[in-house]
């Protein structure tokens, strides 16, 4: 690892990562199901990492969104993980004064950071416990298959009250594009196979964070409207990504040069093209003692009634009801 001028002093362990011995993701006996093929993730990235500048823009205004729950809080870091970030996260947190270090599984994509990098695996990470105050991942975690597992690993590697931030492209992300695919492959080799990668719900996030311990989980969402002039610009900036298929389900074949063409032709009917992004908002915080907590049943020191100045009644007893008709006396 490139220390590089921060001073950060890190915790490494590149025999046994944080995690190794808790209980990541499934119960005992039980696999993760494993979805993507992880090594051709990380040859994606690597390909794109000359490409990814070209994204700069759009990365930005993603990165901008997730950040402004870090301003809105009072709370001071000085040591910041960022997970994929492409280049874009970790200068954004070192201008805020935040020490940070870059983690992504192909080293090139770590690099455009422009500090502190490491080639690691969101999965296992190679850090010890409590290196860090701040986690931040924009964008970066739809492609790992045990993100329980990571999210226990990443709460693991923050300080007591640190933060991890994180935002993934959430359902709906690329409808159009999908349903073109699979009714162009349909039409021309008389099926359809996994072209565009699965995304998660929000419903399932809050839940996620509780279940790898943070406290105080938060998930909502947020939209960046995005539209291509081209179906073409539009996969090419898939590739400059790194976010070509990367489904282990995936049709090794070739497919035919019809199926893209039926499929552009299906999205180029109305152009532009949308392809807005729904991102889903990630915020937890490792537990501490000083963080606020729900209060026990039973435990208030004041009546709801004498607030709203009403008079209380007990459960049995039934409120005076009066129904006026037309015809009633005032």
């Amino acid at each position: 690892m490139d220390r590089g001028a921060s001073g950060l002093r890190l915790r490494i362990s590149r025999h046994e990562p944080v995690g190794a011995s808790l209980p990541a993701g499934p119960p005992e006996g039980v696999t993760a199901p494993l979805i993507f093929d992880r090594r051709l993730v990380a040859l994606r990235r690597a390909r794109a990492a000359a490409r990814v500048a070209d994204l700069a823009p759009i990365l930005t205004a993603a990165a901008d969104l997730l950040l402004d729950r870090l301003d809105d809080t009072t709370r001071r870091f000085s040591a910041a993980l960022e997970i994929g970030g492409r280049g874009v996260v970790a200068p954004m947190l070192r201008a805020r004064g935040i020490a940070t270090v870059s983690l992504d599984l192909c080293p090139a994509m770590a690099r455009l950071g422009g500090g502190p990098a490491v080639a690691g695996d969101e999965e296992a990470l190679p850090f010890g416990p409590g290196s860090f105050d701040l986690i931040v991942a924009s964008l970066s975690l739809h492609q790992v298959n045990d993100l329980p597992g990571a999210l226990i690993q990443l709460r693991h590697a923050l300080r007591p009250d640190g933060l991890f931030l994180a935002s993934l492209p959430g359902l709906g992300t690329l409808q159009g594009l999908r349903e073109a695919l699979l009714e162009s492959e349909a039409a021309v080799r008389g099926g359809a196979s996994p072209r565009i990668a699965p995304f998660p719900e929000l419903r399932d996030m809050a839940a996620l964070l509780q279940r790898a311990g943070f406290a105080l989980p938060v998930a909502d969402q947020q939209e960046l409207p995005l539209a291509y002039r081209s179906a073409l610009g539009l996969v090419a900036d898939l590739r400059a990504a790194g976010e070509q298929n990367a489904v282990l389900a995936r049709d090794p074949r070739t497919p035919p040069r019809a199926m893209f063409a039926r499929a552009f032709a299906a999205l180029e009917a109305q152009l532009p093209i949308p392809a807005t992004l729904p991102m889903l908002m990630l915020t937890g915080w490792a537990p501490h003692a000083s963080q606020s907590r729900p209060a026990r049943p039973g435990s208030a020191n004041a009546r709801l009634a004498d607030a709203l100045g009403a008079e209380e009644k007990s459960a049995g007893e039934a409120a005076p009801y009066s129904r006026k008709g037309p015809n009633s006396e005032a």
